[in-house]
This record gives C-alpha cells, structure tokens and sequence, in this order.
C-alpha cells in the first residue's frame, strides 16, 4: 500500500521547506489568505519551486468571483506559471446560485491541458455536490477533490466524505479525496480506518496563525499521525 499524501498550504520559500523537512508529499502555493488563497505571482513560484523538490499545487484564483476580463487574466497567469515550470494546478468556479459555473472552469481546464488538478473546496459551498462532481468528473487533468464534506468543515461533512468514498471509481467519483477543511488531527485515525488516503492543512502546522510560517515539527506530527 502507498503512503498517504500529506500535503500542507505554503506561501514562502521558508513555508516550502519547513513542510519538506516535515514529511509533507506536496504543497499547495497560494497568497494572501485573508483572500482565502489567491494565486501566487511567477517570481514567488519561482522561488518556491527552486527550494524544494515535492510536487507544487498552484492556486488559480484572482479574487473571490469574476469581473470581466478575469478569465483571461487568469488564463494569462496560467500560462506564465506553465512557463515557469508549473505543472499541477487547484481552481473551481460557482455561480451566482452555488451551481458549478462550468464554463469558467472548463476554459481554466483547457488552459492547463496536460497537468494535473484539484477542484479546491468551492465543492462544499455548492448547491449541488452529486451535479457538480457529475459536470466536471470527465474534465482532462481533473484528479482530486479537495474537501471537508460541508462548508463548516470535517466534523459536520463526516458522513457526506463516507458516503462519497463508497462511490469511488463510479463517474465523478473516481478522483482522490483529499480531506481538509476543519481538519484536526483527533479526526486522522478514524478517517484512515475508513480509508481516506489523503489530507491537507494549513493553518494546524503554525504556530500561531497565518502570521506565523510552518512549522517542521508541527509537519512531522501530522506525517506521524497520518501514517500509524
């Protein structure tokens, strides 16, 4: 059996490496989570990339919706962080009414064509999860769904995360469930009984909030936890 995916939210260079030295397999590159993570410039990425050597996640979000011409930046931001080097990505779109807004995503998608991809936690804000995961599971790339089961996170989405990894490999559901959102780590052993393979934090490998950068051995507790 493969080890889990541990993967950790980093915004520095200094964040990279610490999650690195910890056990994390992969990072998630965004900034300014008060924005709730946008993406990244080509420079921090840059920087990022040259520090470690786990594979890199990068947000795809300029801001909290779209105006118009948004599409077209982030398209643009996309291909410069393909330029760079970038070669796993994390976007989702909604609507106005909290359905999936597929055509935003689609054309992101396509931007990418030929990486690999998470659909982030718009998943659990939507009106719909079985309609959203039905539009986009055949979209190219798409491999992983980040997700707490509910907006309020894991303690109240335990039941809707059981309900979907009994679905895998049916369509929409045979990308990875990659827990996070109110995730704590009381919560990794049952979640690892139930087979949930993968996991994703932030703010829980920090001393003291997103002020604070990660923290090695923060990562390495949650690594152990992970795999006992």
């Amino acid at each position: 059996m493969s080890r889990p995916i541990f993967e950790v939210i980093a915004l520095t260079p200094q964040d990279a490496q610490a999650a690195e030295s910890g056990g994390a397999d992969r990072l998630e590159l965004v900034t300014d989570m008060a924005a709730d993570g946008l993406t990244p410039s080509v420079e921090d990425f840059a920087r990022i990339r040259a520090a470690v050597g786990i594979p890199l996640r990068v947000m795809l979000r300029i801001r909290d919706g779209f105006a118009p011409g948004d599409l077209d930046e982030l398209c643009a931001r996309a291909d410069a962080l393909r330029a760079e080097g970038a070669e796993e990505f994390v976007l989702g779109f909604l609507d106005a009414e909290g359905a999936v807004d597929l055509a935003a995503t689609t054309t992101v998608a396509e931007a990418i064509a030929g990486c690999c991809w998470t659909f982030h936690r718009a998943i659990d804000h939507g009106a719909d999860r079985a309609a959203l995961r039905a539009a986009v599971g055949a979209l190219p790339g798409l491999d992983t769904f980040l997700t707490s089961g509910a907006a309020a996170g894991v303690d109240a989405g335990r039941e809707v995360l059981a309900a979907e990894l009994a679905r895998t490999g049916e369509p929409g559901y045979t990308q990875r469930i990659l827990i996070g959102g109110g995730l704590r780590a009381e919560h990794l052993k049952e979640l690892r009984a139930d087979g949930f393979d993968a996991f994703h934090v932030g703010g829980a490998v920090r001393v003291d909030g997103w002020h604070t950068p990660v923290d090695a051995a923060r990562v390495a507790e949650w690594r152990a936890l992970i795999d006992a």
